[in-house]
């Protein structure tokens, strides 16, 4: 089988170019000055929080739902302090 550097570097250009379009994609979502945009934190009221609590409470300890409402704690504190 015979090397042949011509289609090694076709393949190579279209990798740069693939990469540089997919580069582009990801600065969409920011604004102009450099800034993130912040996701919206849903406001829940206290009923609301306290029934949720209720049914934490029911679920075992080893439940990963309980350690998902964990994480999920930290993203909306994180948004929070994203949008102050």
């Amino acid at each position: 089988m015979r090397f042949n550097a011509e289609c090694w570097k076709r393949r190579l250009a279209v990798l740069v170019i693939v990469t540089n379009w997919l580069t582009g994609c990801a600065t969409v979502g920011f604004e102009a000055d450099g800034a993130g945009v912040c996701p919206p934190v849903v406001a829940y009221d206290a009923g609301f929080q306290a029934r949720a609590a209720d049914e934490l409470l029911l679920l075992p300890d080893e439940s990963v739902v309980v350690e998902m409402m964990g994480d999920y704690a930290v993203m909306r504190e994180q948004a929070r302090e994203c949008a102050s």
